[in-house]
């Protein structure tokens, strides 16, 4: 594949921020004001589980870091040409160093924002500073997974991502934890929560566990490389047309949901803990999401229905620590449309201002992309 960027990747990495952004809060006020069916389902879908299951919010963010990692072959292409090597893993140190600085500075720039988002400069104390966070997450496993990826060939990247999610799920079932013994899976009794809380400075989200903690993370590293692997199969020079790739992508989905499910029953499918059962079902998810935009708006060519998703992912750090608190977008689509909504029906009001708050951050985001404005770590 010669195009060294996908319009599909950045229209689905802005349809996943969409929903964290405020999408999510259209779908709440619409179930509300309705009592439709399928909105409260959705509704529903738009909420994390307690502990154990799966529901659509569950994968905003793994599909997040499944994006990122399939950006990462992609933006490694260039250097791979004219290094005129085959696969990155061949790349000569010379070349590697640079990388490998330029990905510690941005997982350190990931980190801070994330700590930033949690509330830093409020700073209620070290105690009460919480240094886990989602771009935490992001930026250590984008930067393990780039650093397997540099340094391997793509079998031996299958292997190590074979004993990272089988690794993970041997430890969590039989190291045991002092006090609750080996394989309890709760919330207070996990190896995971209880590693966080002798390991991990500073406060965890929910006192006894931190769902964006130490040892989760390594499975998380799982789930980049699955981006890894599918960019990588999808820009192989082969004899596969490109439908039949997506074809081929689609079963491979559909066999990782097979085995999440499989998983399931030994390891439960758990975002919290991020377990191999997850990162498997989610992940066969995040390339049936992918196939599915890939071929409406890459090999279909259906591109102007996405370009709004494509100006928000073009922004997706910015407009997720924006919308996160540190602009109050309720306050400015109050101020342009607040005006026009009091005279709309008092039962749909909701609604509009929810809609009001999207259209808000859509206009400038648009804004930005026209000016060729990006945060870029």
């Amino acid at each position: 594949m010669k195009d060294t960027r996908l319009i599909s990747l950045d229209a689905l990495r802005g349809f996943d921020m969409f929903w964290i952004m405020s999408g999510e809060h259209i779908i709440h006020a619409l179930a509300e004001t309705t009592h439709i069916p399928l909105l409260e389902w959705m509704s529903e879908q738009l909420h994390h589980t307690a502990w154990n299951g799966i529901t659509f919010y569950d994968m905003i963010f793994p599909l997040f870091l499944f994006i990122a990692g399939m950006s990462m072959p992609f933006s490694m292409q260039k250097k791979v040409a004219e290094a005129s090597v085959d696969s990155p893993n061949q790349l000569p140190n010379v070349i590697k160093k640079p990388l490998y600085l330029a990905m510690i500075r941005r997982t350190v720039i990931l980190i801070f924002l994330g700590v930033v988002v949690n509330g830093l400069f409020k700073w209620n104390g070290y105690e009460q500073t919480r240094i886990a966070s989602v771009l935490g997450r992001i930026g250590l496993a984008w930067f393990f997974a780039g650093i397997i990826y540099l340094n391997f060939n793509t079998q031996k990247q299958i292997f190590c991502f074979a004993f990272i999610l089988i690794g993970y799920w041997l430890i969590m079932k039989y190291v045991p934890v002092p006090g609750f013994g080996a394989g309890v899976l709760t919330k207070e009794g996990s190896l995971e929560s209880y590693i966080d809380r002798i390991l991990l400075p500073g406060r965890l989200h929910s006192i006894v566990h931190d769902p964006e903690g130490i040892l989760s993370t390594i499975p998380a590293i799982g789930t980049a490389m699955l981006g890894v692997f599918t960019a990588t199969f999808l820009k192989t020079e082969s004899a596969f047309s490109a439908y039949k790739k997506v074809l081929l992508m689609t079963i491979a989905a559909f066999v990782l949901i097979g085995l999440g499910l499989l998983w399931d029953i030994s390891f439960p499918i758990n975002k919290r803990l991020w377990s191999s059962s997850f990162v498997c079902f989610v992940g066969g998810c995040c390339i049936l999401f992918f196939a599915l935009f890939h071929l409406v708006i890459d090999l279909w060519k259906f591109q102007k229905w996405a370009l709004p998703f494509v100006w928000i992912g073009a922004n997706s750090i910015l407009i997720y620590m924006a919308s996160e608190g540190i602009v109050n977008f309720g306050y400015t689509a109050n101020f342009f449309f607040g005006g026009l909504i009091s005279h709309t029906p008092v039962l749909w009001q909701p609604v509009f201002t929810a809609c009001s708050v999207t259209l808000t951050q859509i206009i400038l985001l648009y804004i930005f992309y026209k000016k060729k404005v990006f945060l870029k770590i």
